[in-house]
């Protein structure tokens, strides 16, 4: 069995969102997430619009869903965030039957993914650098 360690998300700063059984290739869904991931929150909504990808769609709506809990719960400012952690894993498939000849059935696997992103406020830690470079410079004098 191996163990894998979970980088533990920061209440403080971090909002967590997840897409359960979205109706999509997860290699569909990567190849999205492989383009916003590490950026900021305005330059990914202009991405994911203009985007001609079927899979663009629900990830924008998760992306903006996760801004709007931050501005409401948090009380962030949306300009301040990043996307800091961006995944796509396998969800369950959905297993159909398609009629045959002579009465045979024809099994179709219907893939769906689960997608989750963690957005970033970083106007803490540029409050936090700014203090720290202040602390800095007042030492040395």
């Amino acid at each position: 069995m191996i163990n894998k360690k979970k980088k533990k998300i920061d209440l403080y700063t971090d909002i967590y969102t997840l897409g359960q059984h979205i109706r999509m290739s997860t290699n569909k869904a990567r190849r999205i997430i492989d383009q916003i991931r590490g950026r900021s929150y305005d330059e990914t909504i202009m991405i994911l619009e203009l985007m001609p990808y079927r899979a663009s769609y629900p990830i924008l709506k998760l992306i903006s869903s996760a801004a709007a809990k931050a501005s409401h719960n948090m009380a962030f400012n949306e300009s301040d965030l990043i996307i800091s952690k961006a995944e796509v894993n396998d969800g369950t498939s959905v297993k159909k039957l398609k009629p045959q000849a002579r009465g045979r059935g024809y099994l179709i696997k219907k893939s769906t993914c689960h997608i989750t992103i963690v957005l970033k406020n970083i106007s803490l830690y540029k409050e936090y650098k700014e203090y720290e470079e202040l602390y800095i410079k007042n030492r040395r004098i």
